[in-house]
């Protein structure tokens, strides 16, 4: 890599615009089938479609959508599309390109050294700056302020180089993303209009023309239900596209963010990352949940991981190997997530209700889903007829397995969930828990004999 400007030059590396950079690189990424968003379940035919469009307009971006709905993870992945390495002057307090400085020192730095002006490079994770909007954030922390060291150095304050430059300068040649744009206050709001149309900066009095290079993006709530604030005017006329994220249109995406985004401590099948899809899917359809906060994804994340930890907490219980949660350990997630939702006025000390009728709705369908056309009448009347089968988190797989008697039914069962007939019995007992189950919602063959244990029987 050139380490002068000269050399730079020579080597026919000419300054480019982030946007336009952004640009090529999404137009290089499309045209060789390479997914410039890794990482992104279920826009693939909404959002991202929108958003490379607006990226291929040069727009600055605002997202939209109720928490949990990745648009911070989607906003990260744009570094991605930059150039991997980008030449800057070396010591300059702004990113500028070696050929194209911008502050007085740097033009300064310039015409004295010409092309022995040195160079280092900056690597694209380094041109990502992002910001959480909060009341308290001030103009100085976003545009700048007179830095008072300077001044006492001597320096007149009508010097431009007594600026301590903000957030928004040191993006040059960057991305700038601001998570909860409506959270900072109107007056900080209006000092971004010239940042973001004229490309300037104003600092108490002083206006010191930057041909500032950055790509401003946002986030922001659609229905603000906390009544923080909102996005000024102007300041949303200045954002060339408004995109509106979602939450999964599908259970695969549902799943496909879950599989991704969870850290299990123990092995959860795909039977059970189905129950818990479809619970959070009901829980955003329910009229007793407050629609307007919505029901983050990170909702069905943290019920997957509570799922596996009571796994393998059973597993430590029992000695049982290889930890493999069951139906049973989805009794632990209302009690242990209810307090991720907003729930509607009128519904206090009625939240574990609601939410347990919706998992236990969940597991029904998800039930129906595996064992369309299996006949389970076999393993019924056997519950029925006296074999009483008991689970619970003391209760490994292979107790539980060994209460039933030996039935053809049960293989094909395991075969649903995609079990093996020579797995362990954690596995298997998995599997056939979850036909026990919607046996009992369909006929109330069980009952609760204790605080921590449910018996299968008539």
């Amino acid at each position: 890599m050139p380490r002068t400007a000269g050399a730079l030059r020579e080597a026919g590396n000419s300054p480019r615009g982030v946007k336009t950079e952004i640009h090529d690189n999404l137009l290089d990424a499309l045209r060789l089938g390479r997914d410039p968003w890794p990482g992104m379940v279920g826009f693939s035919r909404t959002v991202l479609p929108q958003l490379e469009r607006a990226l291929l307009a040069g727009h600055d971006v605002v997202l939209l959508g109720e928490r949990g709905q990745g648009k911070t993870r989607l906003l990260r992945t744009l570094a991605g599309l930059l150039d991997e390495w980008t030449p800057v002057i070396e010591g300059s307090e702004l990113a500028e390109h070696p050929l194209r400085p911008i502050t007085p020192a740097s033009r300064r730095r310039a015409a004295e050294l010409g092309d022995d002006l040195p160079v280092a490079w900056l690597h694209r994770d380094e041109r990502y700056t992002e910001k959480l909007a909060t009341p308290d954030t001030s103009v100085g922390d976003l545009i700048g302020d007179v830095d008072p060291v300077k001044v006492a150095e001597g320096r007149s304050l009508g010097d431009p180089e007594t600026i301590h430059f903000g957030l928004v300068p040191r993006s040059h040649r960057g991305i700038v993303a601001i998570n909860e744009l409506p959270d900072l206050a109107e007056r900080i709001q209006v000092a971004l209009l010239n940042v973001m149309e004229e490309r300037d900066i104003q600092v108490r009095g002083y206006t010191l023309r930057l041909p500032l290079d950055v790509l401003l993006v946002a986030t922001a709530n659609p229905e603000d239900y906390t009544n923080r604030g909102r996005i000024i005017t102007p300041l949303k006329d200045r954002f060339g596209a408004e995109i509106r994220t979602h939450y999964p249109l599908d259970l695969d995406a549902e799943i496909g963010v879950v599989r991704q985004e969870a850290r299990l401590v123990a092995e959860v099948g795909t039977p059970l990352l189905e129950v818990l899809a479809r619970f959070v899917r009901g829980l955003r359809e329910s009229n007793v949940v407050d629609q307007r906060s919505g029901v983050s994804a990170r909702f069905a994340v943290a019920a997957a991981e509570t799922v596996a930890a009571a796994a393998l907490r059973r597993s430590a219980l029992t000695g049982e190997q290889p930890a493999v949660a069951r139906p049973v350990d989805l009794d632990s997630v209302p009690a242990v997530l209810r307090g991720k939702l907003e729930f509607e006025p009128g519904e206090e000390g009625r939240e574990t209700e609601h939410l347990t009728h919706l998992l236990r709705r969940a597991v029904a369908e998800t039930a129906r889903e595996r064992f369309a056309g299996l006949d389970l009448t076999p393993l019924g009347n056997a519950v029925a007829d006296g074999h009483l089968v008991a689970t619970g988190e003391r209760v490994p797989g292979k107790e539980l397995l060994a209460a039933l008697p030996e039935l053809p039914v049960l293989h094909e069962v395991a075969q649903r969930a995609g079990v093996g007939a020579d797995e362990p019995p954690s596995r298997i007992a998995a599997a056939v828990e979850l036909a026990l189950e919607s046996l009992y919602l369909a006929r109330k063959l069980a009952k609760d004999a204790d605080d921590h244990t449910t018996v299968y029987g008539p």
